[in-house]
């Protein structure tokens, strides 16, 4: 197999989209400002047009938040072409990233059909976040070349994205799945082998699991929680990971901090064995709280607040990356 990761940036790349629901919309929006082209499928009918309108309306709201790399919307948007066939879809297509529904019985579905009709070289990525690639590629032809791409909603507003081979996937598919999303502006974990989970889902399942806790068992508010995370811990892993902020947080480094700290958080960790109930959580009183801080119909404007904060936090970072460094 002729896969090199040099080769990704050369030319107008097309890149194939599966599936044009909301994480599909949103990497054809990644791929689209990264200068590829994309072709974007949904085999029900119509989803994809109504998908490329919503893309359109995100690229101007990108656009005023000089969040497009100096291009304009219109130009971005003339980069995405509605497909009429998965075959025309990933036909000459260099990666191709799968958004089926989170349904195992479909995603080995959809992934066979793409192996059969993609390219020997092409990179085969599906975006699911419930599935290790060894239990839906294995029957794949060309499994080689399949692996997870799992990314974080929105991805062209927050960057990072998994990548997760299978035990047959060729080492060479993940440098070039690698390669490319570096190329586009994502910032790409790969792991080392699969795990159910992958990274991220099992660092904030931990994490979302000792807030339950906190509030279920009755030592802080929810609210009060959120506002910790919002105004401690999520400002400075905006920029930094744990082990870089244990390292700078100890004058002797990780080894230091390690030597002071791991007799406590061994007592912390002893004490988090109980599983927590969420529902019971639910029931006793986290949802009525969320609800009166949150009413039902307000949802769809403060997720709107979301993605402009989001928008905003983007931009700093860039024009700090810039002035600072990363």
């Amino acid at each position: 197999m002729d896969v090199s990761a040099g080769d990704v940036s050369a030319g107008e790349r097309k890149i194939a989209i599966v599936g044009a629901g909301l994480i599909g919309r949103a990497w054809a929006i990644a791929f689209s400002r990264g200068g590829c082209r994309v072709a974007l499928f949904d085999p029900e009918a119509g989803v994809a047009a109504a998908a490329r309108d919503l893309i359109a309306a995100a690229l101007g709201d990108l656009a005023d938040n000089g969040l497009l790399g100096g291009a304009a919307a219109s130009d971005v948007l003339a980069r995405v072409a509605v497909a009429d066939s998965l075959a025309e879809a990933v036909e000459g297509a260099l990666h191709v990233q799968e958004n089926a529904p989170e349904t195992l019985e479909i995603k080995i579905a959809v992934t066979a059909e793409i192996g059969a009709l993609a390219g020997p070289d092409t990179v085969l990525a599906s975006s699911t976040s419930g599935f290790v690639p060894s239990s839906f590629t294995e029957a794949v032809p060309g499994r080689e070349r399949c692996l997870v791409a799992h990314p974080i909603n929105p991805p062209y507003l927050l960057p990072a994205v998994e990548l997760v081979p299978a035990p047959w996937t060729d080492p060479a598919i993940v440098a070039r799945a690698r390669a490319i999303m570096e190329s586009i502006g994502m910032v790409p974990m790969t792991m080392i082998r699969e795990a159910d989970g992958f990274v991220l889902n099992r660092l904030q399942s931990a994490f979302v699991y000792e807030a339950f806790r906190l509030v279920a068992e009755g030592y802080v508010t929810a609210q009060d929680l959120d506002r910790a995370v919002a105004n401690g811990l999520g400002p400075r892993w905006s920029f930094m990971g744990p082990f870089e902020t244990i390292d700078l947080n100890a004058p002797g480094g990780i080894r230091q901090y390690v030597e002071r700290y791991a007799p406590l958080c061994a007592r912390i960790v002893a004490s988090q064995t109980t599983p927590c109930d969420w529902r019971a959580a639910l029931d006793g009183g986290i949802e009525a709280e969320r609800a009166a801080a949150l009413p039902r119909p307000a949802i769809a404007g403060r997720q709107a607040w979301r993605d402009r904060r989001l928008m905003a936090l983007a931009a700093h970072k860039s024009d700090s990356d810039g002035k600072i460094g990363t």
